[in-house]
């Protein structure tokens, strides 16, 4: 899976509303992206998750009070199609980002290269590997949190359902929650279908206000799954300390 696996990702990745997704992050702080992987390629990464040597860290959600359920770091190089979607998201995401920061009057220190990024992140001591697979069970759950590994953050990230809500498991919405200037919290919940991804802010966000542009602060989770299993891939673009 070389140079036609990476065209792939990217050729899928293009194919993608950006103007109508960008609209939808401006508005909502999250929004769909196309179909990123076929069914039999989630079920090849799905496969992945038993095989102890491609992850450097697991983590038991319970034992942490982080909800209930298991993930995964992928170690480096972690299989495909996680590096190369990564690679071809980036050049998307990256114009939404630097807006956002404008608004919110910060620095934008993203350049315009993914790896040059991932090197200044390594430069700060931020070196660990930070994709990820989910794996939820009956009754399992993700608490509200935000995915912040270092002083260094990418404001987007992405996550893929590998599992099929129609036939796999029950429950398990995706949740955003965006805490509001002076106002009540406003949460969303959004049923991905297989291979479908999703784009969200990873800290906050800026809003509109009478003032100009305030920041929300966004959290992010999962419901609890009623029944069978769910595998998720987390994609963030910032490495952790």
């Amino acid at each position: 899976m070389g140079a036609l696996s990476t065209t792939r990702w990217q050729r899928r990745v293009d194919a993608g509303d950006w103007d109508a997704i960008t609209a939808e992050l401006d508005e909502c702080g999250g929004a769909p992206l196309p179909r990123l992987l076929t069914a039999s390629e989630a079920a090849k990464l799905r496969r992945v998750y038993e095989h102890d040597e491609r992850f450097r860290a697991t983590v038991d959600m319970r034992r942490h009070r982080y909800g209930s359920g298991q993930y995964r770091y992928f170690a480096a190089p972690a299989p495909n199609p996680v590096d190369p979607l990564k690679r071809a998201l980036y050049p998307h995401l990256l114009p939404i980002a630097r807006d956002w920061a404008a608004r919110q009057g910060r620095d934008a220190p993203w350049p315009d290269d993914f790896e040059d990024w991932l090197d200044h992140c390594h430069r700060a001591g931020q070196t660990k590997p930070t994709a990820l697979m989910l794996r939820y069970g009956p009754g399992d759950w993700n608490a509200l949190h935000r995915d912040l590994y270092g002083e260094l953050v990418f404001p987007l990230q992405v996550v893929i359902n590998l599992s099929d809500p129609a036939t796999d498991y029950t429950g398990g919405e995706f949740l955003l929650v965006e805490q509001r200037p002076r106002a009540q919290s406003r949460g969303t919940a959004t049923q991905l279908p297989q291979g479908h991804g999703y784009v969200f802010t990873t800290r906050d966000r800026p809003v509109r206000s009478t003032r100009g542009w305030s920041t929300a602060p966004v959290r992010h989770g999962v419901s609890a799954i009623r029944s069978g299993e769910r595998y998720t891939l987390g994609l963030i673009f910032h490495d952790a300390a």
